[in-house]
């Protein structure tokens, strides 16, 4: 599998990208019947924010990831986390927070490109994020305020984790063979999603960039929160 250069036209959106898994333990249209509903439970609910990649992109790279033996590959869209899972006592308080951050954010382009490690910290290689880095940690900082705010372990980082927790000859098989990958598209929107108690990832909202939205969706994916990203 050669590494590729990608320009994708479309804007990218966290629901195109997750709706390629939208249930990986079942029948897709098991995602029906709660689906657009909100959280109404008062106790803490995890959420997480991420910017999702155009299809093209999306499984180009969960190719890549499934080649290095990564057994994500087939439940984890490809994405960049802007909050990883973060628990909030107040659902209504959070999504009016992270909408507030969504109006106020226009489109921007992004670059991936080349490859990097957390290695020996954490056994994982990612693509770096070239173009629309300052843009990813400039919502993080924003989004992780308020309802959402949480002291991190460590200094946010945006990337696109490509394989994780598998051997290290795969890691540096990652590494390697993708050091020279790059894909460039708009990004316009992000999604919120919520990690219920079946340890599924549900995207709640994909809100767009610079508008008012009120987008509520039910995409679902298997919880990743041993995935660094």
């Amino acid at each position: 599998m050669p590494s590729s250069k990608v320009t994708a036209r479309a804007g990218s959106r966290s629901r195109q990208a997750a709706a390629t898994h939208a249930n990986p333990q079942g029948d897709p249209a098991d995602d029906t019947g709660q689906a657009g509903h909100a959280p109404s439970r008062t106790e803490d609910i995890s959420v997480g924010v991420i910017l999702g990649f155009p299809p093209e992109v999306a499984e180009e790279l969960q190719r890549w990831r499934a080649s290095f033996g990564d057994p994500l590959a087939d439940v984890v869209p490809a994405h960049i986390t802007l909050v990883t899972t973060t628990p909030t006592q107040d659902w209504e308080a959070t999504r009016r927070h992270v909408r507030e951050v969504a109006r106020c954010q226009s489109p921007f382009m992004v670059t991936i490109a080349g490859t990097g490690t957390f290695r020996p910290v954490s056994p994982v290689v990612f693509i770096k994020v070239e173009d629309g880095f300052d843009d990813c940690v400039g919502l993080h900082r924003k989004l992780q305020h308020g309802p959402l705010h949480r002291e991190l372990p460590f200094a946010y980082h945006p990337h696109v984790t490509i394989a994780h927790d598998v051997a290290p000859e795969s890691l540096d098989e990652a590494e390697t063979a993708l050091k020279n990958y790059r894909a460039t598209f708009p990004v316009v929107s992000m999604g919120l999603y919520e990690h219920d108690a079946d340890g599924i990832w549900q995207l709640r909202e994909e809100l767009d960039f610079g508008t008012e939205t009120d987008n509520d969706a039910g995409t679902r994916f298997t919880d990743t929160s041993t995935d660094a990203g």
